[in-house]
């Protein structure tokens, strides 16, 4: 048997499986696509097909489905992925580019994946053990009331209050301001700790207990919000294609609510070689998510990868239209943030 047509055939199958849901026979192989052989020629390739367990049969009489194997060859073989069409790319930048802040940008992407897929989206939010501090900013309250406000290089903003104790002087907090961001801006947070310890140097004793404070408390939120979270939309979509799930949505929704089976998950995809990374049924490795894919790929700043973005489905998806979707709202994503 030819590989070649082998992998023909197993495509067709992929493709009818997706669109109609329904177990794929020879005849409506012959019917739909040009394979350029006989009935009998495709039954017999089918059967090795089946033998090999790429595809197998669900019921007695009935045609074949693809097996997670069967997916994985059709998606191994997909060597490039089909970009958006103009008008769908300008959709998502004209959605995109119009947020006010990095939450927004969030909620916007995961939103815009759910309805590009009909998934459920997962977007990584931009940790801050992969980002920059780009600015602090210290602003005075009240008397005695400090206002320290952290801005990253993704544009994410952390602020917090801090009562100083004593009345507050301008001049000291102007010169504590500048001294922090040449401290700080365009360091990481594992670089951070080491430059902020001899901060206090650079001030008179008195002045000690105030800057001892504020750097206190900025390595408190930056511990605090160092968290890996990740933000979802979409998963009525699955109830909505229930029929794809042998078993009931449960173990599905509760793997999808342990965020920390999706950062590892996110984690271990981010090693793929793969400018789009693939996870099929089983090769999740979590029990609750057997019967999904899970397509990801990362976006970033001008310093390289510090999340990912991805769609959750039904092993019987859209692979290439998951995939397209995915990484154009990633490339977007990118652009943003390196603007930002």
């Amino acid at each position: 048997m030819s590989e070649d047509r082998r992998l023909d055939v197993l495509r067709a199958i992929v493709e009818d499986y997706v669109a109609t849901r329904e177990p794929v026979g020879s005849r409506a192989l012959v019917e739909r696509h040009t394979l350029g052989v006989s009935p009998a020629t495709i039954r017999n390739d089918m059967a090795a097909l089946e033998e090999a367990g790429y595809i197998a049969q669900p019921h007695t009489s009935a045609g074949r489905v693809p097996t997670d194997k069967g997916y994985r060859v059709f998606v191994d073989q997909l060597s490039t992925v089909k970009p958006l069409s103009a008008p769908e790319r300008r959709a998502i930048g004209s959605f995109l580019e119009d947020a006010v802040d990095l939450d927004d940008v969030v909620d916007r992407s995961v939103r815009l994946i759910a309805q590009l897929t009909q998934q459920v989206a997962v977007v990584q939010y931009p940790s801050l053990r992969r980002s920059a501090l780009r600015h602090i900013e210290l602003v005075p309250v009240g008397p005695r009331h400090l206002l320290v406000v952290l801005i990253t290089d993704t544009g994410r903003v952390e602020q917090r209050t801090l009562d100083a104790g004593l009345d507050l002087d301008e001049l000291l907090v102007a010169r504590l301001r500048a001294q922090l961001n040449v401290c700080v801006a365009g360091r990481r947070l594992p670089e951070l700790t080491t430059a902020l310890q001899d901060l206090g140097a650079a001030f008179e004793p008195a002045q000690a207990p105030l800057v001892a404070s504020v750097v206190a408390i900025i390595e408190e939120t930056l511990a605090q919000e160092s968290e890996e979270r990740v933000v979802l939309a979409g998963t009525a979509n699955l109830a909505r294609g229930g029929g794809d799930f042998n078993n009931t949505l449960g173990p599905v929704l509760e793997a999808l609510e342990e965020q920390v089976v999706l950062l590892r998950l996110l984690s271990e995809m981010a090693e793929d070689e793969a400018a789009v990374s693939v996870r099929i049924g089983s090769e999740t490795q979590h029990a609750g998510l057997l019967e999904t894919s899970f397509v990801t790929t990362a976006y970033g700043d001008e310093h390289g990868a510090i999340a990912r973005v991805g769609s959750i489905g039904p092993t019987r998806m859209n692979y290439p239209g998951t995939m397209a979707a995915v990484r154009a709202v990633a490339r977007y994503l990118t652009r943003i943030l390196a603007g930002s």
